[in-house]
């Protein structure tokens, strides 16, 4: 059966910056763009920020510095660590880098830290409030309406119902490259698919803890010698499909379920205190933009550099992330912020976590004030800009 709608969508809302999702990446466009003069309205489809950072409980904020004592991403990606424990960490506090006590050199003494989900979203929802951003939570961008290489609007849904919000740039931060299938630009997908993880909190006699069940997969082409990671179930997701997440989620409840019965065999008082609000998916559609990253291009200087990123899976590797991984040139006002920009899936896995997609986010929200089209943006004044915000851009820079 089919039904033939006549959908005529009002413009409810105009910006400058539309930014659209608000994970980490998003954030730091949404906070970028305003502080650089822009009107700024960030969508976010739960009620709550920070992405998997917060509501999915990945809750590990990564390394900012590339182990071997040089501190490589800046910025807002250092902004928002220090944030994120202003009210107290919840483990793996870097003394050695906050307060200069001990090595910074070793393996496990690395720029990173893990804090609490709970208290970093509020407070970074009052920072982006001061900043002048205006929040709409439960609302899901569902299309784009473009004239020619230019979007001119975006289509949202919340309670409110379907309204279209007009802005001059557009941010996409959606984790999926939503806004740039919707407005036809490239993209690629993660055809190896995700599998299935199911992070939670719980206490018990031991205390306050996160339990990291299930992690994400390497890409096929890293794995040494066909190793291969635990699976919780062998199934894969793509993170595309509405049934699919269902199933992700149902089947993350169900391991949790499980995980918790053996807990308590040994300790009865274990009780869950927080599921994963969303599905624990990490990498699903990306843009295939004007430059492609790969991997194998650590310690290469790149002319638009907008700053840099390190490996957090290993000591050493050091990457300058180029604009032009961050646009398509097919659509002009679109930039991309988080783990959606234009890598390759082994260099993906380096992009998603949190400081590289506050790195990217960043650059994308300056770039957004700046400009409706990022084929022709000076991208001197661009890196000009993100230096006077604390950015370092090139590693000859260190």
């Amino acid at each position: 059966m089919y039904i033939t709608e006549n959908l005529t969508t009002k413009i409810e809302k105009s910006c400058d910056v539309l930014v659209c999702g608000g994970g980490f990446g998003g954030i730091a466009a949404a906070l970028a763009a305003a502080r650089h003069g822009a009107k700024v309205i960030l969508l976010e489809k739960q009620f709550v920020l920070g992405g998997l950072g917060t509501a999915g409980l990945v809750t590990i904020y990564l390394p900012l510095c590339d182990g071997y004592g040089k501190q490589v991403s800046f910025g807002i990606a250092e902004e928002l660590l220090r944030l994120s424990i202003a009210m107290g960490p919840e483990d793996r506090y870097p003394a050695n880098w906050l307060e200069g006590v001990g090595s910074r050199t070793e393996q496990d003494d690395r720029f990173m830290v893990q804090f609490n989900p709970h208290l970093f979203a509020i407070m970074v929802e009052q920072l982006l409030l001061e900043e002048g951003v205006e929040i709409l939570y439960g609302s899901y961008a569902v299309s784009a309406h473009r004239t020619e290489d230019k979007i001119d609007a975006v289509m949202v849904e919340n309670k409110s119902g379907r309204f279209g919000i007009a802005a001059k740039s557009f941010v996409d931060a959606t984790g999926d490259a939503d806004i740039a299938l919707f407005a036809g630009a490239p993209t690629e997908t993660f055809k190896q698919g995700n599998v299935l993880a199911a992070w939670y909190y719980f206490v018990n006699q031991s205390g306050y803890n996160l339990k990291m069940l299930g992690w994400s997969d390497i890409p096929d082409d890293q794995k040494v010698n066909g190793k291969q990671v635990e699976l919780l179930r062998k199934e894969r997701y793509t993170g595309l499909d509405g049934d699919e997440i269902s199933r992700f989620m149902i089947h993350s409840h169900a391991s949790t379920l499980n995980d918790v019965k053996k807990l308590r065999k040994n300790d009865p008082t274990t009780v869950p205190t927080i599921l994963s609000s969303i599905p624990q998916l990490r990498m699903t559609r990306r843009i295939d933009g004007a430059y492609t990253l790969h991997d194998t291009e650590m310690h290469t200087p790149f002319a638009d550099s907008i700053g840099m990123v390190s490996d957090w899976r290993k000591r050493g590797p050091v990457y300058e992330v180029p604009f032009a991984t961050l646009y398509s040139p097919v659509v002009k006002n679109l930039i991309m912020a988080g783990r959606v920009t234009s890598v390759t899936d082994s260099m993906w896995d380096i992009m998603r976590v949190i400081p590289c997609c506050a790195v990217t986010g960043q650059a994308a929200g300056t770039a957004a004030a700046m400009s409706d089209d990022f084929t022709s943006l000076d991208v001197t004044a661009l890196q000009d800009a993100l230096r006077q915000d604390g950015v370092v851009i090139h590693e000859a820079d260190l």
